[in-house]
């Protein structure tokens, strides 16, 4: 095991060394110029949206897609991963988490754009996502292939078992649970998930996913209101140990924006292409319609959830920070002798407001995990379908979901550094290939967005023509646009013009 996790933690340092933070920063800085900002100049449409489509027979509704995706990026990303980044990268680490949050919002457009653009109907419900793209957007089948079981690998072999990992740690924590117990449980309601289709997942995600969000904020908002004279001090201290050197974080301010950027990119997904599965299963008329519904995701994931996490810490000084050379910069009374990062952390610092903060904690990261894995499964799902030209053959299927559920029977016997490495080398892995790959896919993006934007300045409910560009790739949109126009599929009332 010693070995292993050897390899694993020198893989992880490769992977996220400076170049990915700055390729994810400079890609979401780039598509926002270019784009001019469309995840701020449309977020009062992307809200209008989410409860404008209606689900197929063939697609999910933009809002239960939506829940899907939040499933995904709503995990222990928001709780655990928010603990470690402060950990390693001191109070500034959450300032870095807001720039990639609204610069990503914009890689979220693009990547989620494409995905829809790109999609394809598979036994009866649409697909699409980053093999798909990438394959149909290069002509080459092949090089689709390659990443698509590169996602799998990452999905199904190290951010499973990284969430089932904190979901058992937290319940460890706070009732005693052992490890396997939990892991083992996990992965036999997640099999009940796993043989219902991707309609019994929507459903689900739709009715648990907002629910436990509004709660886990709801909480956070009444720490918040109870310590807001302290308020503007905590958000001071996120700005100064982001940028000023001589704070008692300085030895921390070259990892704040690694450890910004890494644990953004893993809590909101942007560039990491998980969120695409999901976007590319939705029933909508134009391609960019989910591309700013998804962005919106982004939002409420980074600039709420992990918001909320990383302030409620600071203003119960409930955190430890570690300085590059491994020793500890500042040690909080609440945590003396506890410097392993993670969601006990946040359970300490609930719990210094609340008694049942850290059984709150616990139920709210089962429910978070619990979902972020339903998503992965779904990921793998639908990204499996991309190697078959037609249905996916039942083994291939029912192997994808053993090796799935094994790695999240695996998480009950992993400590939590090794968890958190592996699965930070799955985010590495996918989100180099994505991130270089959505690069190329700009224009068509840009072009995209003018055509949804023209349509929806001359009072039309955007349609998608796939003839206009004629853009290889894109059949399918020739079935969905001729349904709109002949009205079988509704138009979206918030498009059209409104009665006098």
């Amino acid at each position: 095991m010693q070995a292993f996790n050897s390899i694993v933690a020198t893989l992880n340092d490769i992977l996220w060394s400076t170049p990915l933070p700055v390729l994810c920063l400079g890609a979401g800085l780039l598509f926002t110029i270019v784009l001019r900002a469309p995840q701020i100049r449309h977020i009062k449409i992307m809200v209008k949206m989410l409860f404008g489509s209606q689900s197929s027979e063939h697609g999910l509704s933009s809002f239960q897609a939506f829940c899907l995706a939040i499933a995904g990026r709503v995990g222990t990303g928001n709780i655990a991963g928010v603990a470690t980044g402060i950990c390693f990268g001191g109070p500034g680490a959450l300032f870095w988490m807001w720039m990639v949050a609204i610069f990503g919002a914009a890689t979220t457009f693009v990547e989620c754009s494409m995905s829809q653009l790109y999609k394809e109907k598979h036994d009866g419900e649409y697909r699409g996502n980053a093999a798909y793209y990438m394959g149909k957007r290069s002509n080459c089948r092949t090089l689709g292939i390659v990443y698509g079981i590169i996602f799998i690998i990452a999905e199904a072999m190290t951010q499973n078992c990284l969430q089932a990992n904190a979901c058992a740690q937290a319940l460890d924590s706070a009732f005693g649970i052992p490890l396997w117990v939990t892991a083992v449980v996990m992965a036999a309601f997640l099999a009940y998930l796993a043989f219902g289709g991707s309609k019994r997942i929507g459903r689900f995600a739709e009715v648990v996913v907002p629910v436990m969000a509004a709660a886990y904020i709801i909480v956070s908002l009444i720490i918040l209101f109870m310590n807001i004279a302290q308020l503007p001090a905590a958000f001071g201290l996120v700005f100064k140990s982001a940028f000023v050197p001589e704070s008692v974080f300085g030895g921390a301010l070259g990892s704040a924006v690694i450890w910004g950027t890494k644990r953004a990119v893993y809590s909101s997904e942007t560039g990491m292409s998980t969120a695409t599965p999901s976007a590319g299963s939705a029933e909508v008329s134009h391609p960019a319609k989910q591309g700013l519904i998804q962005s919106f995701s982004v939002y409420i994931d980074t600039l709420f959830v992990c918001t909320a996490t990383g302030i409620i810490m600071i203003l119960t000084n409930t955190f430890n920070c570690v300085g590059a050379d491994g020793n500890l910069l500042i040690e909080s009374a609440n945590l003396v002798g506890n410097t392993s990062p993670g969601a006990p952390w946040v359970q300490a610092a609930i719990g210094t407001v609340f008694s049942w903060g850290p059984h709150f904690v616990s139920i709210a990261l089962v429910f978070f995990a619990f979902t972020t894995c339903m998503n992965q499964m779904y990921n793998c799902e639908s990204t499996l379908t991309y190697f078959f030209r037609e249905s996916v053959p039942k083994w291939a299927s029912v192997t994808l979901h053993v090796v799935f559920l094994a790695f999240v029977v695996l998480a009950g016997v992993m400590d939590s550094t090794t968890a958190w490495n592996f699965g930070d080398v799955g985010i590495g892995l996918i989100t180099w290939g994505n991130m270089i790959f959505l690069l190329t896919c700009l224009p068509l993006a840009k072009k995209l967005l003018e055509d949804f934007e023209e349509q929806k300045k001359a009072g039309k409910d955007p349609i998608f023509d796939p003839d206009k560009f004629g853009w290889k790739g894109t059949e399918t949109w020739r079935d969905i646009r001729d349904q709109y126009l002949k009205g079988e599929l509704p138009a979206d009332p918030n498009f059209l013009p409104k009665a006098k």
